[in-house]
């Protein structure tokens, strides 16, 4: 873990400037890595921070811990692998998570579903879709391109 002493200023410290850059490459590490087994000591090494420094730094720049983040990429991720039909087991491993029922009690309680039951509401819904895309169509975007009558 080296620094750029160049980067100082005259006071010893960093420009916000190069912080950021380094915070940044800290996202964009959890944001590529969130299925590994990381944790906060291989996230504060990609900022060159030591753990502390680096969460203060880390939630004042983006109003979350990067647990709190890891956490949320990894969330998100699994919504999209379900959409696709996956089971819940494999999208919880491929996320990155090693415990089925933390993975289920946390998608829970981020997005009120279990993830099992997020899975069937949007293959039901991509289903009605299918069946009926004008449904999901605005009225006034159908009339304009005379998909549907006035009125209709």
């Amino acid at each position: 873990m080296t620094r750029n002493l160049s980067e100082m200023n005259d006071n010893g410290e960093y420009p916000r400037a190069y912080v950021y850059r380094r915070i940044v490459s800290a996202k964009l590490f959890i944001d590529e890595h969130f299925g590994e087994k990381i944790d906060l000591d291989n996230i504060s090494d990609e900022a060159f921070f030591s753990k502390f420094h680096f969460i203060r730094i880390f939630t004042n720049c983006y109003n979350k811990t990067p647990h709190q983040y890891l956490s949320f990429v990894r969330i998100e991720k699994a919504k999209l692998l379900l959409k696709t039909g996956m089971p819940a087991a494999l999208a919880c491993y491929a996320v990155g998570f090693e415990s089925v029922s933390s993975f289920t009690g946390l998608f829970k309680r981020v997005t009120g579903q279990t993830p099992s039951a997020f899975r069937i509401t949007h293959g039901e819904r991509s289903a009605s879709i299918a069946r009926e895309p004008l449904k999901f169509i605005p009225n006034c975007f159908a009339e304009k391109n005379g998909w549907r009558k006035v009125g209709q």
